[in-house]
């Protein structure tokens, strides 16, 4: 009995590897096929062929606004290491390389915090709406038709959501910051 037990034991274990394995194999390969559909995934945008930029939710931040009317959404602004550091140190223009993330949720009221509050007062980050996601691209070579700049827009998904048209409408809007190299995003130390 303890040798039928025993080779019972050593039979389970040695399946018990086997699965545990195939188990192991199997998730590290679907982990790195996600990881590569999500490096695949991001479709260049019309017009400037901007993609959506690697690592760009760990910029650090160079702002937040706030916008009313038919947006009515929260921003935080973001930029890349070139782009952030041109902002402190109050260089313009900004040097090409630089890359300025704008991530754009609904406004919408916070029932839990308000009822902390005492009254309506709170506001936090909603859905993401079709302008979810832009970039601006500083390559004065590249972009001098715009000024040196390239723009793309794209939805929660990573999908390009302006179309060329939409995008060509960038730049003229821009120029009323052209005193701040055409960003109308200030820096919030």
């Amino acid at each position: 009995m303890l040798r039928s037990t025993a080779r019972a034991l050593k039979y389970c274990g040695a399946l018990g590897s086997c699965a545990a394995f195939a188990l192991c194999a199997g998730f590290v390969a679907r982990s790195e096929a996600q990881a590569g559909a999500a490096a695949n995934s991001s479709k260049a945008a019309p017009l400037f062929g901007i993609t959506i930029q690697p690592g760009y939710r760990d910029w650090k931040l160079i702002s937040v606004a706030h916008e009313e009317g038919s947006l009515n959404d929260i921003r935080a602004i973001l930029g890349n290491d070139v782009a952030v550091k041109a902002y402190r140190a109050g260089k313009l223009p900004f040097p090409d390389g630089s890359i300025i993330a704008r991530i754009a949720w609904k406004d919408v009221p916070s029932e839990e915090n308000n009822k902390a509050f005492g009254r309506a007062q709170s506001f936090v980050a909603g859905p993401a709406p079709d302008w979810y996601l832009q970039f601006m691209v500083k390559d004065s070579k590249k972009y001098a038709a715009t000024r040196g700049w390239g723009y793309a827009q794209f939805d929660k998904d990573g999908n390009p959501s302006a179309d060329e048209a939409k995008l060509k409408t960038c730049a003229p809007c821009h120029e009323p910051a052209k005193a701040g190299d055409f960003v109308f995003t200030h820096y919030a130390p």
